[in-house]
């Protein structure tokens, strides 16, 4: 075994480990993308369900309409 055949094995190795990286990002991507997309929903559910028949959002209690100077 010369110092060629040592090189291309770790050449060989190198590109095994870049392409399983790959392929751990594209899942890792996919993942992210249907948590992002079910989040998405969730949230656009939310908003129509806060939604009077009016069409106006109920008034639901945060930081700036709680504190007693703005009562």
């Amino acid at each position: 075994m010369n110092v060629d055949d040592v090189l291309a094995e770790k050449i060989a190795a190198a590109r095994a480990h870049a392409e399983a990286a790959k392929r751990r990002r594209a899942a890792l991507k996919a993942v992210r993308q249907r948590g992002l997309a079910f989040r998405h929903a969730a949230k656009l559910r939310n908003q129509a369900s806060a939604r009077t028949t009016d069409g106006s959002a109920k008034d639901t209690p945060s930081p700036a309409n709680t504190t007693e100077e703005n009562q």
